[in-house]
């Protein structure tokens, strides 16, 4: 795979301009110039998608601020608080309506629910049509989810089709492939869009540097240096050309801090994949969901 059609495969994640966001990260919110910079390096280099939510500070305000005019931009609606037939499309409708006044757009290429899990619940077939009605109406070219794994794919109706899944996908997390959603997705013409995969940063960390409450992982940390040793891999390029390079992922969505972080990034991205990772994989919720790191 040439380089720009590698490069061409970045979603730039944008929580980052709303919020300080990740384990690794030292520099707090990104500041406005600091976002025009990046997204200035990003379109020079071919990349076309942008990832954002509601959810995500004021993430969606400093895109708009920024013109993101031409950009396929992708956005995801918070948890739905109402209930009833006609409470539901509005509340679409409505959030609809102010991500796409704060992005300065008339149409968003993705729109994903954060909780797919209410498409499961009383209000979710109304939740869907919803998201139908937009896409119908040409303010959305595409709906989809966004999951913590492929569990949450197992219990949707079968009915429900999506046009993009985004899911966490990383060296360590190979729950979307070893599962079969991968073939599955791209079977059903479903974009899968991975994210996470430097693990928060985890993955890109010193020994040192990592948090006391990894240590019960050593002996995995221990074999991923290894074989990054063997494979003569820096963290980031071995990161990054695995899930560039693993087919049936159509987007590797991938937040940065600055301007700098970006370039080595798109330095890193380009060559040859990494061979396998035997050994590597794990399945610990614990290591793998950011959200129950030192709550146990």
């Amino acid at each position: 795979m040439s380089g720009q059609t590698i490069i061409s495969k970045i979603a730039l994640g944008t929580v980052q301009f709303g919020l300080p966001y990740g384990i690794s990260n030292t520099g707090g919110q990104t500041p406005l110039a600091e976002a025009k910079a990046i997204l200035t390096l990003a379109r020079s280099a071919g990349i076309q998608t942008l990832d954002t939510a509601i959810a995500y500070g004021n993430s969606e305000a400093t895109l708009g601020a920024l013109d993101v005019c031409g950009w396929q931009v992708i956005t995801k609606l918070p948890e739905m608080p109402v209930t009833g037939e006609a409470a539901v499309k509005d509340w679409v409708k409505t959030q609809l309506d102010g991500s796409l006044s704060r992005l300065g757009l008339a149409s968003v290429y993705g729109l994903l629910l954060h909780r797919p899990a209410q498409l499961n619940g009383p209000d979710g077939a109304t939740l869907y049509r919803a998201l139908l009605e937009e896409r119908e109406k040409g303010r959305v070219a595409k709906i989809g989810i966004s999951i913590y794994g492929p569990d949450e794919l197992n219990q949707l109706p079968n009915t429900m089709g999506l046009d993009i899944v985004q899911a966490p996908f990383n060296i360590l997390d190979q729950r979307m492939a070893t599962s079969g959603w991968i073939a599955r997705l791209q079977e059903s013409d479903c974009e899968l869009h991975v994210r996470s995969i430097f693990l928060q940063g985890l993955l890109l960390m010193q020994a040192a540097a990592r948090p006391a409450y990894f240590s019960r992982w050593n002996a995995l940390w221990e074999s991923w240096e290894s074989w990054l040793r063997e494979a003569r891999l820096t963290p980031l390029q071995a990161c990054l050309r695995h899930a560039l390079n693993t087919p049936g992922i159509a987007k590797v969505v991938l937040g940065v801090d600055n301007a700098a972080h970006l370039a080595d990034i798109l330095a890193a991205a380009d060559g040859p994949p990494p061979l396998p990772t035997p050994g590597l994989a794990i399945e610990d919720p614990q290591l793998l969901n950011p959200a129950l790191w030192n709550r146990s």
